[in-house]
């Protein structure tokens, strides 16, 4: 059995990464609506990932005989005036999502439940990628996206992004 603290926080986690599915998809949405196909597949992508995320902390939680709590997800308040918005408010949202499971990790860490350290190794390398990502987008989009026939160029490479499950075997 775990730790009632870390087992809270995963649960909040679980939660955490079912609104970033959630979040995402509303992005997707968004750029879909704008005629911007590319970054609405790269966001609908993005979706399942932390779909998978979520799902992860749940097999965990089971594996480990400890209940599951989900709760009401909320829509996405945020409404987006221009197209790098969603950008930033993606890196704001992962440098929050990497700051969680850093919770997760020091109060793991500090009740000396080691096995939780190691299943969220994953998660913390898996988090340094996802804010490069997020990262990585926002300077393409200053350098080409504001230019019509680069943010087609843009758009067009981001379309070939395609779905990965995570390998992480618990």
């Amino acid at each position: 059995m775990l730790n009632k603290t870390v087992t809270q926080l995963i649960n909040e986690q679980i939660n955490k990464e079912f609104f970033s599915a959630y979040f995402y998809i509303d992005i997707s949405n968004y750029y879909i609506s704008k005629n911007l196909n590319g970054f609405g597949n790269w966001f609908f992508v993005q979706a399942q990932e932390e779909r998978d995320h979520a799902l992860l902390f749940i097999k965990y939680l089971q594996n480990n005989a400890e209940d599951v709590v989900l709760t009401n997800l909320m829509a996405s308040e945020k409404k987006f005036a221009a197209f790098n918005e969603p950008l930033l408010a993606t890196l704001n949202h992962e440098i929050f999502v990497t700051a969680s499971i850093n919770n997760i990790y020091a109060e793991a860490l500090a009740v000396k439940d080691f096995r939780t350290t190691q299943f969220l190794d994953w998660f913390i390398k898996e988090q340094g990628e996802e804010e490069k990502n997020a990262d990585d987008l926002i300077k393409k989009y200053d350098l080409f996206g504001k230019d019509g026939k680069g943010l087609y160029l843009l758009d067009t490479e981001l379309a070939t992004r395609i779905y990965a499950p995570p390998t992480l075997i618990i």
